[in-house]
């Protein structure tokens, strides 16, 4: 299993990591071709309004073909829509580039069905956490590389290389899914489940009210996180005049203790808090981030505000999809997995659709505020789920 895991370790840490360097570049791009901050945000959505569509299909393809094709297969979409983005030279370019992208993005839920494929009920937690620190990995280490190949410059930046350097990193991660990373959900395991019925997401959400339950709970969590990923790049450069490369570094220091959080304290303190109790703590942590982050008087307010926005989403965002993957029973994990995965695709859809005009209309601190409103009531959701 540990040979396993660290295969799987090493291709999160290249995929996301290809997928980060990518993340503050875009608002930029669409400010290149004249596009107003109420039409930036909507472009990122559309990334999360296909990978909505798409995920409980990459879901029940896992379960029935296995992970490591769903793994490659999205990966080869990838790559091909980094090309895309690289190549934009207009908004419609790049908009075809996003759309691409959300078809093609089977990999996280295929990542997370493979890890508790091979990880005992009572590891399962921990074994979420780590591979949950690998996805960090390439959060944290992906902006602040991106905006180091884009330039400091916002009218100067260049695009062509981030994009290059994620799609032979796309490319790299194939190759390790092909040659380290065996198959976990063998084609034995799959006859033997073949004949059992195969639930939608929809129907899995009213079957399962703990599942539908914490979906709602991690739509509003992933709704202001959406809200503060696709605003923050238009929020900086307009408030501080920051380019790309400042822009990927502040996102770091929300990474990192996201990063800290998954890869180590969650180990630590899901056993002694229980899963429920700290996916609430990570809830409360994080509106707190919120809150400084949209009320900042200066800069060092703000980073104080992204850190802790950091620490609360490290210890909600495992927490929680360790509660979710209880509720499967085996044979449709990835069933299970992809319904739960397509309530954050929801709100990644809201989120952007959202931020835009909100900070168009009530001004700079009010997306902040309004997704820590909004993501409140989540903590209450879990504690539901903790009393059945």
């Amino acid at each position: 299993m540990r040979r396993r895991l660290a295969a799987l370790f090493g291709f999160c840490v290249i995929d996301m990591l290809g997928f980060g360097i990518l993340i503050p570049l875009v608002p930029y791009m669409a400010d290149r071709f004249g596009v107003p901050p109420q039409l930036i945000t909507p472009i990122l959505g559309s990334y999360s309004l296909c990978q909505l569509l798409a995920a409980p299909l990459w879901g029940r393809l896992s379960d029935r073909y296995g992970r490591r094709p769903i793994l490659m297969s999205s990966l080869a979409g990838a790559c091909v829509s980094y090309l895309l983005l690289g190549g934009a030279r207009n908004v419609g370019w790049l908009l075809a580039s996003r759309i691409l992208a959300g078809l093609m993005a089977g990999n996280i839920a295929a990542a997370f069905a493979y890890a508790s494929d091979v990880s005992p009920p009572e590891k399962r937690a921990a074994t979420l956490g780590l591979i949950g620190a690998a996805i960090g990995v390439g959060f944290t280490i992906g902006p602040p590389l991106g905006g180091v190949l884009a330039g400091k410059d916002p009218a100067r930046a260049d695009f062509l290389a981030p994009a290059l350097v994620s799609a032979l990193l796309s490319v790299l991660a194939i190759l390790l899914v092909r040659f380290a990373l065996p198959e976990s959900h063998t084609a034995e395991h799959r006859r033997l489940h073949a004949g059992e019925p195969r639930r939608g997401a929809l129907r899995l959400l009213r079957e399962r009210p703990a599942l539908a339950t914490l979906a709602a709970a991690t739509l509003l969590v992933t709704y202001s996180q959406s809200i503060l990923e696709s605003i923050f790049a238009i929020f900086a450069m307009h408030r501080y005049g920051f380019g790309p490369r400042t822009v990927g570094l502040l996102l770091f220091a929300a990474a990192l203790p996201a990063l800290v959080m998954q890869g180590g304290a969650v180990r630590i303190l899901a056993p002694r808090l229980g899963e429920a109790r700290l996916a609430m703590c990570g809830v409360f942590v994080y509106v707190a981030g919120l809150v400084i982050l949209g009320e900042a008087p200066a800069l060092g307010a703000a980073i104080a505000g992204l850190v802790l926005c950091g620490i609360g989403l490290g210890a909600y965002n495992p927490s929680a999809f360790a509660l979710a993957s209880k509720q499967s029973r085996g044979h449709d994990r990835g069933a299970v997995l992809g319904a739960y995965a397509a309530s954050a695709s929801l709100a990644r859809v809201i989120g952007p659709f959202t931020s835009g005009p909100i900070y168009a209309l009530l001004g700079a601190a009010a997306p902040f505020l309004i997704g820590a409103c909004v993501t409140l009531p989540a903590a209450w959701l879990v504690r539901r789920v903790r009393g059945t």
